[in-house]
């Protein structure tokens, strides 16, 4: 396909996003970008949180962190551009050792990633010797290694189940935790980390949009506070939302997350109605159009993980994989 055509039908998916007018702002990036992709035999992975522009206008790969890195794996590619945070470029890095992995900004960072170090792990285990812990998927590889298990929020619960322990250690949202604490007869022992997006939503908004929107339906993701939660139609991960909708398309919606996954969202179900209360994520923000293409033009920032550090960081993620393989069985 020529590249203009592409171009035009980029467009045609991120239309609900960014009106004709605004389009040319966009076009020459997103036209070099295809360009630079067949040249470098690259592929680009879009996290939900992500412009529309990038999600839509010139990913290969979407989804949740895990989920897109999974993907990456099947991609005919020997470049993967990260259009995420570092512990998500780290992510794609770990499940695909061989390729090249690129991170536009390597100043897009995460408050929750940075709220724990391996250090704080170690000590955590020799307070609690015996109890396995378990790592959120928002962790820098040098913390999964210290860990037995990588979760993500869509399988926190399942996963902690599946130690067949009275009590876990669970790293490093506390919100997260509570919320697997709810779900399981298990004691699960916290880190006090917490994403700063999510931490900001109050059960307050979501009296107020309710008293603006009569009927919306309210989705709000685990990290948030648990007032947040029970004021909630629907608790769950990003795909999870996904999902919902999907089964049960309301006539309006929000979604109580980083607030560009709405505009994402919005693309494939034209019939809902998204009601925005926005807290966009800093870290993610970090990432732009202009960025990528430098990218793939200097290649340039590349992901490197000390390969003591991701032997044992990959084996928490497998055995995570492992899980998941024995509830679908």
């Amino acid at each position: 396909m020529d590249v203009r055509d592409e171009v035009a039908d980029r467009y045609q998916a991120v239309r609900h996003a960014i009106p004709p007018i605004e389009w040319p702002v966009y076009a020459a990036d997103v036209a070099a970008i295809l360009e630079l992709k067949r040249r470098r035999r690259a592929a680009i992975l879009a996290h939900n949180y992500q412009d529309p522009v990038i999600f839509h206008g010139v990913a290969d790969a979407t989804g949740d962190s895990l989920a897109f890195a999974e993907k990456a794996c099947t991609l005919d590619a020997e470049v993967l551009v990260v259009c995420g945070v570092t512990f998500m470029a780290e992510t794609v890095k770990l499940l695909n050792p061989k390729r090249t992995v690129l991170i536009p900004d390597l100043s897009a960072g995460c408050s929750l990633a940075a709220s724990i170090t391996a250090a704080d792990v170690r000590e955590l285990k020799r307070r609690h010797p015996g109890v396995p812990v378990v790592c959120y998927v928002n962790t820098t590889a040098e913390v999964k290694a210290e860990c037995d298990v990588c979760c993500t929020s869509a399988n926190a619960v399942e996963v902690v189940r599946s130690l067949g322990s009275d009590r876990v250690l669970f790293v490093p949202d506390r919100y997260l935790a509570r919320y697997v604490a709810s779900r399981t007869d298990v004691e699960v022992i916290p880190w006090q980390g917490a994403c700063e997006v999510h931490e900001r939503f109050t059960a307050a908004d979501i009296r107020e949009l309710r008293s603006l929107f009569t009927g919306v339906v309210v989705l709000a993701h685990p990290e948030c506070t648990p007032e947040v939660l029970a004021a909630a139609d629907y608790v769950g991960s990003t795909s999870g939302m996904i999902r919902r909708l999907r089964e049960h398309p309301p006539a309006s919606a929000a979604l109580i997350t980083e607030c560009a996954m709405s505009d994402n969202v919005a693309a494939a179900m034209p019939g809902v109605r998204f009601v925005r209360p926005c807290n966009f994520c800093p870290y993610m923000r970090k990432i732009t159009l202009p960025s990528v293409r430098r990218s793939l033009e200097t290649m340039i920032h590349e992901i490197a993980i000390d390969p003591g550090i991701a032997v044992r960081a990959r084996r928490a993620i497998e055995r995570m994989l492992e899980v998941g393989r024995g509830i679908s069985g």
